[in-house]
């Protein structure tokens, strides 16, 4: 048996009102594209994600997730072109499912994120199966009517419905598995015979379940749930929040204040990590055990080692931050940064492309950018690697036990032997040998009572000579 999923992505989402399309807006930082991929389960004969609107910003976005090695299965992309509903879009992927060999299709929405893992593997898993859900006021929701032995009998609009059927509280969750050649049939069989003109894929649904039993299986709504608006997004970033704050809480980390604290759907916490207010960790990050997330944070694409200290209001992204470092306020370590066990980066400090080795330190007002600084060694305040001379990017090499005084250029290409120390207020262009004192001031000039005359000669508009 080879089960294909087909994932519908090629409504505009008019309701969103963006140029983005619907199934490119994140929940968590992830899109709600990636959050249904994510959630199939590995071994399926593939999957075809239907696409026609924004075609060029999802396929760019499904190259960046197969890159980074963040899809289950192999990806087959089907241009609906102009969309004629969704009876349609399963249409015109007729010949790439049979290319596949397809045996059974598996179909759900590209902007219904939320659907676990779980359910996605049960979907695939099924000879047949619609996915519904019962709500307490299923207003405009398709009904599903069922045989009594529980089976799939009809699906009814709500603006189609009896007095009767508009009281069944089980509604279409618009996720189906169904065998391929009987699916086949029915979408050939379809027409556009209504007041939209369009195919549906209900039609197709219940003509299938005339030849054989459809399954139906309850839901929960939440998994269910389609973005539509901002509101929705809204209320299924809040959903998914929650769950993922739960999960997390079981395994023994600290939230000091959930409502504002957001954490991505590929973010994994060890326990005793605390995350105080405002944080968020966005992407692939991996936090170790006993750290701590100071308020204001926010952490993309990063590992930080145990027992890190992030002090409030830092900017993370794309680093390694070593086991025992302390980082903040208000610093921050841009893409390439890698910190040693125990490096300490203080208030407003740049990193990028920076490699700090064990110990060194960098506590206030510096930039540090694609340089490697020794083990033990003190970067001052006021420090700034030179690394852009208008065209190319140049490297800075600082060795083992410097010591950099405060206010000090380092114009690379350059390189700081071990031990050297430079004094405050020098402007480096050569290299330094290991154990050197270097210094490029000018030479300071003092009058003795000067500061008299030269109040004296302001008020007369006179000049100091």
């Amino acid at each position: 048996m080879s089960t294909v999923a087909v994932i519908l992505a090629a409504g505009l989402g008019t309701r969103m009102k963006s140029r983005l399309p619907k199934v490119l807006h994140p929940i968590l930082g992830d899109p709600s594209l990636l959050w249904v991929l994510r959630a199939l389960p590995t071994g399926l004969g593939g999957a075809i994600v239907v696409i026609h609107h924004g075609k060029q910003q999802v396929l760019a976005a499904l190259e960046t997730w197969q890159k980074a090695g963040l899809l289950p299965c192999p990806i087959s992309i089907v241009d609906q072109g102009e969309p004629l509903g969704t009876g349609h879009a399963l249409q015109v992927c007729i010949p790439e499912l049979d290319r596949l060999g397809t045996t059974r299709v598996a179909i759900l929405c590209g902007d219904v994120p939320l659907t676990s893992a779980a359910t996605a593997s049960r979907l695939c898993g099924a000879e047949t199966l619609l996915l519904a859900m019962d709500l307490p006021t299923p207003g405009a929701y398709g009904r599903v009517i069922q045989h009594p032995d529980g089976s799939l009998a009809q699906l009814v609009e709500a603006k189609d419905a009896t007095p009767e059927q508009l009281v069944v509280r089980r509604v279409n969750g618009g996720a189906y598995a169904l065998p391929w050649p009987i699916l086949r049939r029915a979408l050939m069989g379809l027409t556009n015979h209504n007041a939209q003109k369009e195919y549906y894929l209900t039609d197709a649904v219940v003509a299938v379940a005339r030849e054989i039993p459809v399954t139906v299986g309850l839901c929960d709504p939440e998994e269910l749930a389609g973005m539509n608006s901002r509101h929705d997004q809204a209320t299924l970033q809040a959903a998914a929040q929650r769950r993922i704050q739960q999960h997390w809480m079981t395994e023994g980390v600290t939230f000091l204040h959930p409502d504002s604290t957001l954490v991505g759907p590929r973010v994994t916490l060890q326990r005793d990590a605390v995350l105080e207010p405002g944080v968020r960790l966005e992407g692939s990050v991996q936090i170790g055990e006993g750290c701590r997330i100071g308020q204001g944070t926010v952490i993309t694409d990063s590992v930080l080692g145990e027992g890190v200290e992030v002090r409030p209001y830092c900017v993370i992204e794309h680093a390694l931050v070593g086991a025992g470092s302390k980082v903040g306020p208000f610093a921050r370590l841009r893409e390439g940064t890698d910190l040693a066990i125990g490096v300490h980066i203080g208030n407003f400090v740049e990193t990028k492309k920076a490699k700090l080795h064990r110990g060194a330190k960098a506590n206030h007002l510096a930039y540090l950018g694609d340089t490697e600084i020794g083990e033990g060694t003190n970067i001052g305040a006021g420090v700034i690697t030179c690394n852009y001379d208008g065209v190319n990017k140049h490297r800075t090499t600082i060795g083992r036990n410097v010591f950099v005084g405060s206010d000090t250029q380092l114009v690379a290409p350059v390189v700081i032997g071990d031990g050297a120390l430079i004094g405050a207020g020098s402007t480096i262009t050569m290299d330094v040998p290991a154990d050197a004192l270097a210094l490029s001031r000018v030479p300071q000039t003092t009058r003795e009572g000067g500061a008299s005359k030269l109040r004296s000669r302001q008020k007369k508009g006179t000049a100091l000579s």
